[in-house]
């Protein structure tokens, strides 16, 4: 018998102790997936300068593209707030509102990386171009695989609310997706300013 099908038998103590614990071991993937984005930031820092006579982030960088989707990324992050404050409340049908507006805006995020990404190859900067673009086309992609898995756990999200309502395993779910989903905003407001603001200066 799985573990799902055996939360909701235990008596209310075990089951908040099944929560507790899962949400701990959420913190500690979050804490070793900020680890590793520690190494890429580091890489990123020690390879900016190694760009082989190849372009440099001042002819890349659009820094108005970066504070676009900077804005998206915390507006959304606002947006599945507001959303966390519904579930709270109880609200279903807010709760889906907000997270289909967090989506919205998480997903242009994403579109306007991988346009910014093509632009780049394109123009012949692509990954193996130096190592300078090699360790940013890493640090940026993995921040957005990140976000892409988000989205992915956000419809999910949507459609377990849709059939099953607020559930406490249902919120229980939620909850560590509110803590993914800033913990990437957290990381992309890292990315602009150490990778886009000194790259255009």
């Amino acid at each position: 018998m799985n573990l799902p099908a055996v939360i909701p038998a235990l008596p209310h103590a075990d089951r908040a102790e099944a929560y507790e614990q899962r949400a701990f071991g959420f913190w500690l993937y979050l804490m070793s997936d900020a680890l590793i984005f520690a190494l890429l930031f580091a890489t990123y820092v020690v390879m900016a300068p190694n760009t082989d006579g190849g372009p440099t982030g001042q002819t890349l960088f659009s820094l108005s593209r970066a504070f676009v989707e900077t804005l998206l990324l915390l507006f959304s992050s606002a947006a599945f707030g507001v959303a966390a404050v519904a579930m709270a409340a109880g609200k279903k049908a807010e709760v889906l509102r907000w997270l289909l507006v967090t989506f919205i805006l998480g997903l242009a995020f994403v579109a306007m990386e991988i346009d910014e990404f093509r632009g780049m190859v394109l123009a012949g900067a692509g990954p193996d171009r130096s190592g300078f673009l090699s360790a940013f086309f890493t640090l940026v992609g993995t921040h957005g695989l990140h976000v892409s898995a988000g989205l992915i756990w956000i419809l999910v999200m949507i459609g377990q609310i849709a059939v099953k309502g607020l559930t406490a395993p249902v919120a229980s779910r939620l909850s560590r997706l509110g803590l993914f989903w800033h913990f990437l905003d957290i990381v992309w407001v890292g990315i602009f300013s150490v990778v886009y603001l000194p790259g255009v200066m």
